[in-house]
């Protein structure tokens, strides 16, 4: 091995840098997947996924403000409508004061926790149900990195908050990626809405991400199929359970 040779060497074998996994995500999904699991990290996409939801947070909170928000909220529930004008009043104000709070501290908290949750049920459906032989290092690393996609919803919704009148924003489906997008938000069944709404392009494509790494990870002991059950499988659950939360509620 001549010297001149040896930098390149060192680079190939080290792998990818954290910056060209995150470019890798989107455009070598397999080959990128293949390197997060040989070498999981997940530090740099949960940074990422907590600066965007912050950012996300900042632009609703400076360009349309929580109290229009909530009280759109509020004015679209038969439940709060059915309440006295003073306790209304007092619920809207409780809300606006958590809302604006948690804004900020949710990101922070909810994403690692709930990146955690999940790479804890994929791991159980992958390798306690299926048997495959994948580790739950492996498997966070694989639910932290695939959060990267969250980034262009960020960017995307924070477009939209620009260009749209602040009253018209719809807080629960900023993005026309989903047959809610032709649903009156206001009028439709809030089963029916949110489940609509749940059938996104960009959930879709996450949930193909997800496929990609957890079969990155395990290897031929699990094929591309068996790896796609085992993300639909919660999706699935929780997507039925948050449309039957919002029709009992609304």
């Amino acid at each position: 091995m001549t010297p001149e040779n040896a930098p390149s060497v060192e680079t190939q074998s080290g792998g990818m840098s954290e910056l060209s996994r995150v470019a890798g995500i989107f455009f070598e999904p397999g080959k990128t997947y293949a390197d997060i699991v040989a070498r999981p990290t997940f530090l740099l996409p949960l940074l990422l996924m907590i600066v965007a939801g912050l950012a996300s947070s900042y632009t609703i909170s400076q360009k349309i403000g929580w109290e229009r928000i909530f009280r759109h909220q509020a004015e679209t529930s038969s439940r709060m409508q059915q309440m006295p004008a003073d306790q209304r009043e007092a619920a809207i104000n409780m809300q606006i004061k958590i809302g604006s709070v948690g804004a900020y501290i949710g990101p922070v908290i909810a994403v690692p926790l709930v990146s955690l949750i999940e790479a804890a049920l994929f791991l159980g459906i992958v390798a306690g149900i299926m048997s495959a032989p994948v580790r739950f290092k492996q498997v966070f690393a694989v639910v932290c990195w695939t959060g990267v996609v969250y980034l262009v919803t960020v960017v995307l919704t924070i477009v939209v908050i620009f260009v749209k009148n602040p009253d018209d924003f719809n807080m629960q489906n900023p993005l026309a990626f989903n047959p809610a997008a032709f649903m009156d938000a206001d009028t439709s069944s809030k089963f029916l809405y949110s489940l609509a709404s749940s059938i996104d392009l960009l959930s879709f494509w996450s949930i193909f991400l997800l496929a990609t790494g957890l079969k990155a990870a395990a290897g031929k002991k699990l094929s591309f199929g068996g790896a796609l059950f085992a993300v639909l499988l919660p999706w699935g659950v929780y997507v039925l359970g948050k449309s039957a939360l919002a029709g009992v509620f609304s």
